[in-house]
């Protein structure tokens, strides 16, 4: 794609540019400047902006991705956070946790995963 005067637009020229990119730089480039980007912007940002994108983010990944997908991810993020956390962290985590459950979910929800829960165990 071009504009008038014969010269990539900036979205042609940034898809070259990326694709370049990708050819020479490994997983540990991305993994620094995705770091660094990250250390920059936490500076500019507060909770709600994070929020926000990681929802976006979840919405387009799932549309991209299967369950293994999501389940790999999801053990390589435990893993990770299991060595640089103590029990204590996982303690509050589950604690929020559950209170944003019980938050949003009523009675029912509970007597059905408890039942659910009751008829796994005696299988």
């Amino acid at each position: 794609m071009t504009n008038n005067n014969g010269k990539m637009n900036r979205e042609e020229a940034g898809r070259k540019g990326g694709e370049t990119t990708a050819k020479n730089h490994d997983k540990e480039f991305y993994q620094e400047i995705g770091q660094k980007g990250g250390e920059a912007t936490s500076e500019n940002h507060d909770k709600e902006f994070y929020q926000e994108i990681g929802q976006k983010g979840g919405e387009a990944t799932s549309e991209n991705h299967d369950k293994e997908f999501y389940q790999e991810i999801g053990q390589k993020g435990g893993e990770a956070t299991s060595e640089n956390h103590d029990k204590e962290f996982y303690q509050e985590i589950g604690q929020k946790g559950g209170e944003a459950t019980s938050d949003s979910h009523g009675k029912e929800f509970y007597q059905e995963i408890g039942e659910k829960g009751g008829e796994k165990s005696r299988r």
